[in-house]
Parts: C-alpha cells; structure tokens; sequence
C-alpha cells in the first residue's frame, strides 16, 4: 500500500487559473489510501457530480456540454484502477473540454463549484506548503524511500533499481573489504564505494521523483548525509535532515520526524516572508487592501501575494483591475482573490495560500509590490 499524489505543478496550476467556459466544475472529495475505504468517496463523489449537473442546468449551459462534462465524470467513477489508488483528497477540475483529477496529501472537505472558471484556491494550499513529502533512509546496510503526508500512515515506495546496500552496490561483501581497488584501499577507498552507492540511489530514485515538486528529507548519518547531498540531483532536497541511523527508525517515526522538519521549515518561510513584508510596507511597496492589490495584479505589478485559504470573497475583479464586491457565489462572482492570484501568476508573481493567522493585518489578501503604484 502507498500513498498516490498528484500534486499540480505551477504551470499547471496557471493553466486552471487562466481557463474560462460557461460550465467549468470544481469538486473536491476526501478520499483514503486504503482501497477499501474508498467505496465512500466514490459515492460522495457521484452525489457531487449530481449536484454539479444540477448546477449547470440551472446556470443555463448548453445541454451537450453539460452531458459531456456528466460523461467525464462518470467515467471518472467506473476507473476501478484509479480508484484502488488514492492519497488523502481528490480535486477534480471539469470542462466540456476533458477532466483533470489532482490527488491530494491534505486532508480537505467535500465542496462542489460550477462557474465560468475553476476554484482553485484549496489547490493552491498543497502548491504552496506541501504537507506531503519523501524521506531518503539511507543508511550503509540499508535504504528506503518513505512517502509521508500530514494525516494518515507513512508507506515504503517501491523504487525500481534501488539498490539494497552499499556493499551490494559496490559488488562487494562488505564497503570495509580491504583489498585494493584501482590502488585504493582501506578509509579511501571506502570512501569511494559510500560515493558509488550513493550515486546509484541517486539515479534509482530520479525515476520516481522526476517531475515531482515535493520535499526530499534525508535521514542520514555522516559520512553518507554530506556524500549524498553532493550528488542529490533533485532539486527540493531540503537542506534540514533527520539524524541518527534509520536503520533504527519505522516508517511512521521517520514519518513524525520529518513533519517536525517540514513545521520548522515552513515556520522559517513564513517569517521570513513576515520581515520581507514589513521592510517592504516601509517603503510603500506592500498592502493588504484588496482593492489596491487587485489593480497591482493586473498590472503585473505584485511580486508576491499571500492569500486566506479559507476565506472567500464573493465580487468581481474588471479589466481594468476594479473590484465590485458581491453578496453571494454566483458565474462570475465568486472569488476576488481567486481572480487575484490567477493575474499574479500570470504576470509570473508568487502566489502563496496560508492560513489568516499568516496574514499581516488578518485580511484575505497580502501583497508585495515590484514597483511602487
């Protein structure tokens, strides 16, 4: 058993930010990674696509593009081989056009949308501060590749070519073998087969993390912590690690672990952002006045944007940048900050979903300007 993310790269992310049609359907279903459990999303989530086309009839979308989109996600629910593998959410994103699930390591409610464009502000969360992550034990008799996520148990992945040992790696009985080796021999040459091994681990796992945005703890000691992060080829190896043998350690303690890493990691972010936002608010160059915000994003003129996750604000954000704010949900107003953080990424700003507590001031929105307006 294992747990299966699809966690949306920024491009991704943009491209549902930018889509716009008369029936686009957001829907979101806490799901499970044990099989078994998974009979009750899948009836959560045909009642939502029933809602979804209930929605669509009443919002007056034409009626083939309303049973294509039906159509997809019935589609969606017969997939007996999607279904046995899933993570903690599933986000599926639905036009006339095609269907996209995302499978998700946060743990998020049931809610269905059906608008001129998709909600993507819960998505934006697992971009932002993913709650999942790998833990590398690499140790010299042994290494796994642990995938973790905020609730939930911890599962072992299964890497082709992994090797199992460093000795085995080496093609040796033991990396401590004292016989020569291209005129290397005893704490040099062991050295040099800890350095072999920690390569083909390396490469075994480019072929799981390839394309993926997660983070990669490592739980190491020295000499194999330093000798792998000189090699590590993937790009979000976080530079805290986990100490002491992992030979010693469970998954699910590695898993505490590495939570623990990714909270300090994430604590650092934020306040860094927080010193970063009030330098810039000295100099005229960061607001948390919606309005404002919402005219610097269309000029391409925010750098960096902090968005409540939870909140929603229910208005409309015109070409020009103006913002009319609005009583209820409806096809075109429905999410100010939504419509915010897609010309954010647009003009390629940073969009970052947090909690309101993470908010300078508790407003729905921060943002740090390029230039002063």
């Amino acid at each position: 058993m294992t747990l299966h993310t699809d966690i949306p790269t920024h491009t991704e992310v943009e491209r549902l930010l930018a889509t716009r049609n008369d029936a686009c359907v957001s829907i979101y279903v806490p799901t499970s990674p044990i099989t078994t459990d998974a009979q009750a999303a899948r009836i959560e989530l045909k009642t939502l696509a029933s809602e979804a086309t209930e929605q669509m009839q009443a919002a007056g979308a034409a009626r083939p593009a309303v049973l294509e989109v039906r159509e997809s996600l019935d589609e969606l629910l017969e997939d007996d081989d999607f279904w046995a593998e899933q993570s903690q959410s599933l986000a599926v994103f639905a036009t006339e056009d095609g269907l996209r699930p995302f499978r998700l390591p946060d743990r998020l409610t049931s809610e269905v949308e059906v608008a001129d464009r998709f909600y993507v502000k819960p998505l934006l969360r697992a971009v932002t501060f993913p709650q999942a992550a790998f833990v590398l034990a690499l140790a010299g008799g042994s290494v796994r590749l642990v995938e973790i996520a905020r609730d939930g148990p911890a599962f072992t992945v299964d890497v082709p070519g992994l090797p199992s040992d460093a000795a085995s790696a080496a093609g040796k009985s033991s990396i401590k073998d004292r016989s020569p080796s291209r005129r290397l021999q005893g704490s040099e040459g062991e050295k040099v087969l800890l350095r072999q091994y920690a390569r083909k681990v390396d490469h075994a796992l480019r072929g799981v993390l390839t394309g993926l945005e997660m983070p990669l703890i490592l739980a190491a000691t020295e000499p194999l912590d330093s000798t792998y992060r000189s090699l590590n080829s993937y790009p979000h190896l976080v530079d805290a690690g986990i100490s002491g043998n992992p030979e010693n350690a469970s998954d699910d303690e590695l898993a505490a672990a590495a939570r623990e890493v990714l909270d300090d990691v994430y604590a650092r972010e934020l306040a860094a952002i927080r010193e970063r936002f009030d330098f810039s608010a000295s100099r005229g160059l960061a607001t948390t006045d919606i309005a404002t915000i919402a005219h610097a994003a269309t000029r391409g003129a925010v750098e960096m944007l902090l968005v409540d996750i939870d909140e929603k604000v229910p208005g409309f954000v015109d070409d020009g940048g103006a913002v009319t704010f609005a009583g209820s949900d409806d096809g075109h107003s429905y999410g100010v900050t939504d419509e915010i953080a897609r010309r954010v990424l647009l003009s390629r700003g940073e969009v970052l979903a947090v909690r309101a507590a993470d908010i300078p001031e508790g407003g729905p929105a921060a943002a740090i300007m390029r230039y002063v307006l």
